[in-house]
């Protein structure tokens, strides 16, 4: 395995000999010897390491669409990966064995940066998502991977809660082309009692990523039977995204499976999903899907001008796509997202 590089974001050690990881809003104080909430930074004699640097618990060729990004790229597929270890605690983690396992549990694979990007070209993937776990744990290897793939022409993705500081989101994403955050819920108490963090600093990255980056995002919000999917916190959600990221940042509103530690909670209805949609379309916002279901309509995408189906799918599957130099080709109305030409690599 390639050895553990010391990491970037944190203080020196207090008087207690605990180092403060200045990662992620958690703000953890680790002790010699001992690691953070997220498993992966360890304190070893007062240097704080990035022990997942290098080591993937695996890679998987899968279709753009699974991330979800329905405007990046579409019908592409993209090579995933991710590490060990998580900085939430989500009780409903449908990657709990990735996200909740430690190095020394976990079997990994060693992979350099220069292998991961030389592994996607390979398989033709015009795009790198890390996912699985949240890259934000493993940013120096997001660092150097998107560095090396942004120079060979490969896109990078990240799939995330978006729980970072301000002082680590401008180095992670500097290279960052593309991003899927999860909007858990919109409710401090969700975020705080089923995940154990707090949602004003994932707002705040959205906010950063709409006004102060070019990066492409769009959202994804798990509705949860009971705990989230109430017509008022939906709304509410809804207004704010329209207020504070406009109009035409796409939404997921995906179907829960009972996983993890809420195994007493009832899939997703089909219903409820649907509710959600209609609630954001009434909203304003422009570009609302279903996930995790087979739903046509709400998978596809329409020009919001003539209503002209542009972009037709069935779950990650892309039936048709009639977008033209990323326009809609009745009326000729932009369709903001992606959607250049892919595949000219240069081999690293």
């Amino acid at each position: 395995m390639p050895q553990a590089p010391v990491a970037q974001w944190w203080d020196a050690p207090d008087s207690q000999g605990k180092i403060r990881c200045t990662l992620c809003p958690r703000y953890c104080r680790i002790g010699d010897g001992q690691a953070g909430f997220c498993y992966v930074r360890h304190n070893q004699g007062g240097t704080l390491y990035a022990a997942s640097y290098g080591r993937s618990t695996g890679f998987a060729i899968d279709p753009i669409e699974k991330k979800p990004l329905s405007h990046f790229l579409p019908g592409t597929p993209i090579m995933s990966f991710g590490t060990a270890g998580c900085n939430l605690g989500c009780r409903f983690c449908q990657n709990w064995h990735i996200s909740k396992a430690k190095l020394v549990e976990k079997q990994s694979v060693a992979a350099t940066p220069e292998q991961v990007v030389a592994l996607a070209i390979q398989h033709g993937c015009p795009s790198i998502a890390m996912t699985y776990n949240d890259p934000t744990i493993f940013g120096e290897y997001v660092i150097d991977i998107t560095r090396i793939a942004r120079g060979a022409g490969v896109k990078n993705v990240l799939v995330t809660a978006g729980y970072i500081t301000p002082e680590a989101r401008r180095a992670i994403y500097r290279w960052v082309d593309a991003a899927n955050v999860d909007l858990k819920a919109f409710s401090e108490t969700f975020y705080h009692k089923v995940t154990f963090a707090h949602l004003d600093p994932v707002l705040d990255t959205l906010r950063w990523l709409k006004h102060e980056t070019d990066i492409w995002f769009e959202l994804t919000n798990l509705l949860i039977p009971g705990e989230n999917d109430s017509w008022d916190e939906t709304q509410r959600m809804c207004e704010w995204i329209l207020e504070n990221l406009g109009p035409d940042v796409p939404i997921h509103f995906t179907a829960f499976h009972p996983d993890f530690k809420m195994q007493d909670k009832p899939r997703t209805p089909h219903a409820t999903l649907q509710r959600a949609r209609r609630i954001a379309q009434s909203q304003g916002l422009r570009y609302v899907y279903v996930g995790n279901v087979h739903d046509n309509e709400g998978q596809t995408t329409y020009c919001p001008t003539c209503q002209t189906p542009v972009i037709e799918r069935d779950w990650h599957r892309v039936l048709h796509n009639r977008i033209r130099a990323g326009h809609c080709p009745e009326c000729q109305s932009a369709i903001p997202g992606v959607f250049e030409d892919v595949g000219r690599f240069t081999k690293i």
